[in-house]
């Protein structure tokens, strides 16, 4: 089937050391709580399955947390830890490369409690070597690679913030120290896979109901942000926003993907309400998404080489084929996101 001209781009080999994927279409991790007891079932590997027959070149998984009690607030979020989890995720890689996918887990601690300035440093500590004990359990399953979770307000997340970080010590205080804890995950994480096993860090500047807050206002101190984790061993920075098409700093059209990879050299995957016909808040007022906007601009980015990969979420979420259609010019066949949709795993 020859690949639309319009969509072309999207659908080129990615190459970044030892990660080599068919295209530059993402499955970003969305939430599902369909995991009795935090063990995912053959349903959620049936679910990964499909995405992975239907070109999408990587899927990174819904959050999946450590084992520590403030992970998370939902039994049925899925466990990265424990045996009878990690043999379900086992079950699902196995899914997912019988199809011929790439798939990654998106490592996450919620922050349940939304208050870092109460953890000791022994906590902290304890926290960091979960989040490595992990990252190993994922190498050891055969995933292609992993995703840490520090975006959207947890609690990666709320240790960048000075909002919700006001500690004192060595883990608050300047926006260079509140990477500290990121920067030892990371750390922790690489040095528990090796130099080889791609790291990917999701990042954004934007919070839960606090959509306009930048962690940094600047190239400059984006600069100084980003320069602790290059050092830790980020391979990938997946940079979410509201909607990808914005600029993230006046004076030039790059989003926050772009101008993360302007700055670090490394490549960057870009997020937010792609595939979707408003962004996803508006969606979400009038419950609807034809599934297609917007895909000529994002293509003219990736193009102009602002940025990697496209993280695909909601649209992806719905229909399986999303990819496939796309890539066949069957913009008709689209099946359009709707709130039913949150409560399957199609």
């Amino acid at each position: 089937m020859t690949t639309s001209t319009a969509v072309q781009a999207l659908y080129r080999p990615f190459t970044a050391g030892t990660l080599t994927l068919p295209n530059r279409i993402v499955m970003a991790p969305m939430t599902r709580a369909m995991s009795p007891d935090g063990v995912p079932g053959a349903n959620v590997a049936a679910y990964y399955r499909r995405r992975a027959e239907n070109n999408v070149g990587l899927i990174i998984t819904e959050g999946t947390v450590i084992n520590h009690p403030d992970a998370s607030n939902n039994k049925d979020v899925p466990h990265f830890y424990g045996e009878t989890a990690l043999k379900g995720w086992a079950n699902v890689v196995a899914e997912v490369h019988a199809a011929g996918g790439k798939i990654m887990p998106q490592i996450w601690h919620m922050g349940t409690k939304g208050q870092v300035n109460d953890y000791s440093e022994a906590e902290i500590a304890g926290i960091v070597k979960e989040f490595a004990n992990s990252a190993a359990a994922a190498k050891e399953i055969g995933f292609d690679g992993i995703e840490i979770h520090g975006a959207h307000g947890y609690l990666i997340d709320q240790f960048f913030w000075e909002k919700t970080n006001q500690r004192t010590d060595g883990y608050g205080g300047s926006l260079v120290a509140r990477t500290r804890f990121a920067e030892e995950v990371v750390r922790a994480c690489r040095e528990a896979v090796g130099p080889d096993f791609p790291i990917v860090l999701r990042l954004s500047q934007w919070k839960e109901r606090e959509y306009t807050v930048k962690l940094a206002n600047n190239p400059e101190e984006l600069e100084q942000f980003l320069q602790p984790l290059l050092d830790a061993g980020v391979d990938i920075f997946h940079c979410s926003t509201r909607r990808y098409w914005e600029p993230e700093f006046p004076g030039s059209d790059l989003n926050f993907a772009g101008w993360v990879k302007k700055i670090s050299g490394k490549p960057t995957i870009t997020v937010g309400s792609v595939g979707l016909d408003s962004d996803f808040m508006t969606f979400f007022a009038e419950g609807r998404s034809s599934g297609n906007a917007g895909i000529e601009g994002l293509v003219q980015k990736l193009e102009n080489d602002e940025f990697d990969l496209v993280a695909i979420g909601r649209a992806l979420l719905v229909d399986p084929a999303w990819a496939t259609k796309i890539r066949e010019d069957r913009a008709e066949d689209l099946i359009p996101f709707t709130r039913d949709a949150l409560s399957t795993l199609s």
